[in-house]
């Protein structure tokens, strides 16, 4: 053997021991960052190396895996994502002490790298995903009190609320009983209340541009909530990708020039002794703190706060009346109970006000069972730990982002006597009184709680009972069965349907 072949194989026996070497301490590094130091910290299962636990998870429907890991390690355990340790915690007494109990110990959020590019950063991050602060705290108080002077939980918005019930109620009578899917125009018809509050002004069910922003706002929703999404949000350094960024943020790159053409033509017409709507109230706030260096009341809030009203405001109630039609087609003897307590009490004359809730307890509960058994948001929104807490015993460090499985109270078997089935008897006592459920955390609870529910109360009430005064809701000929299980993106909402709505009138 020649002296070039001593060598080269001296070459080939280095890079092996290189490689060696590099993969040993990655191993070290993966096990050092994947060890857990703190005593009673919850269990969970083993994780892989580098991925963690995410390969255990199907993010198609992360909250039926979730319920299912409850099973083995308890109703608080932990998971991994690559490096990123989680607390999920599971039932409806584990989610009491944590949302009511100790709300503030987790009421921070996370980073969501994804949406950095967009200017989630620093204080600048609207509402829902702000951290837990000064920028927060005033964020949420300015935009409550503002919603509330534009008439939330007052008879001035529900009377918007139920002119807007019956645009969509002459829409859906053109259709002539008809089959047809009604998920844009119920998802018009909601977006235009929150449109009223925070554009002053609503879009006709035949506005392009308007059905565009809808569509994009959906596709956005999946594209976020997917795998990908989930990986780059561990691994922020992806989001330097251009592909891949786009790939993730190329709806919300034509949500945001919408907005911006909104601000800026208010911001061309303001004037601060005539407040029109939210954009306006919030550029009247931007000219009180002008002088203060520290306000978070910025062009940048604007925007994002902006987005975070017309997103909140309109996706969660939409997918709710989609899920309650749906039901009322495969539950006809429901349907039939609700129509008889509707021509009871309101007659199918006058229009239906908040006044005639307490007289109609079952089709209260109907509604409050479509939010339980459509089960809209079941993950909520990710919370992170404020502080170094304990819940059931567990100690959860500050930093941990931990994740409130609110399937699993609205589904949970200790609670509801048939948790997976569509059952209105779980709001009625045994003298047919509407009954309030403890259990019942469709809006969440606690500091997160969302922002809007009592307009989202206000406008499942008003736009269900309106359209189900003046329509029987079937199953068209020829079209199967509409599935009960839904796809998530980030909310869990019905499978395409067609419906057909006939007149009662």
């Amino acid at each position: 053997m020649g002296k070039e072949d001593h060598l080269y194989l001296f070459g080939l026996s280095n890079v092996f021991v290189l490689g060696i070497i590099l993969i040993i301490s990655l191993l070290l590094l993966d096990f050092i960052k994947r060890r857990k130091t703190w005593a009673r910290f919850p269990p969970g299962p083993p994780s892989k190396p580098f991925v963690g636990n995410m390969l255990q998870i199907d993010f198609r429907n992360p909250h039926i895996a979730m319920c299912k890991l409850s099973k083995e390690y308890g109703d608080v355990y932990s998971l991994q994502f690559l490096w990123t340790n989680l607390v999920v915690l599971n039932g409806f007494e584990v989610m009491k002490e944590a949302l009511l109990n100790k709300s503030e110990d987790i009421a921070d959020r996370p980073n969501f790298p994804i949406y950095e590019p967009l200017g989630f950063i620093g204080n600048t991050k609207g509402v829902v995903f702000a951290r837990y602060g000064i920028s927060w705290k005033e964020h949420r108080r300015f935009s409550l009190s503002t919603l509330r002077d534009f008439g939330m939980g007052k008879k001035s918005l529900e009377q918007r609320v139920t002119e807007e019930a019956g645009f969509l109620c002459s829409r859906l009578q053109s259709e002539q009983g008809r089959p047809f899917d009604p998920r844009f125009l119920i998802n018009n018809a909601v977006s235009n209340v929150i449109c009223s509050i925070a554009f002053g002004e609503r879009f006709e069910y035949s506005d392009a541009k308007f059905q565009k922003l809808l569509h994009l706002f959906m596709e956005a929703l999946t594209a976020e909530s997917g795998l990908l999404a989930q990986i780059a949000n561990e691994i922020p350094i992806l989001m330097k990708i251009p592909w891949l960024a786009n790939k993730i943020l190329e709806p919300e790159y034509s949500i945001f020039p919408f907005l911006n053409d909104l601000i800026s033509e208010h911001r061309k017409s303001f004037d601060p002794n005539h407040i029109r709507d939210f954009i306006d109230a919030y550029m009247l706030e931007m000219e009180k703190m002008k002088e203060n260096s520290d306000s978070s009341f910025n062009e940048t809030n604007l925007l994002l706060t902006t987005y975070d009203l017309f997103g909140a405001g309109t996706e969660t109630t939409s997918t709710t009346l989609r899920w309650g039609f749906l039901f009322m087609m495969i539950y006809p003897e429901v349907q039939f109970k609700v129509h008889e307590e509707i021509d009871k009490v309101i007659g199918r004359e006058r229009k239906p006000t908040m006044g005639d809730v307490l007289e109609m307890p079952y089709t209260n509960a109907v509604v409050h069972e479509i939010q339980r058994c459509g089960d809209i948001v079941p993950l909520g929104l990710q919370h992170m730990a404020y502080r170094d807490t304990e819940i059931k015993g567990y100690f959860i460090p500050k930093g941990t982002t931990v994740i409130t499985n609110l399937s699993s109270v609205l589904k949970d078997e200790k609670v509801w006597k048939k948790p997976y089935q569509f059952y209105p008897e779980h709001f009625l006592d045994e003298n047919g009184k509407f009954v309030k459920q403890e259990a019942f955390m469709a809006f969440s609870a606690g500091r997160r709680v969302c922002l809007g529910e009592s307009l989202a109360r206000m406008e499942l009430f008003l736009f269900f009972t309106s359209l189900m005064q003046q329509f029987k809701f079937e199953i068209p000929d020829k079209e199967p069965r509409p599935r009960e299980d839904g796809q998530l993106a980030f909310t869990l909402s019905p499978h395409p349907y067609k419906m057909c709505a006939v007149s009662r009138m």
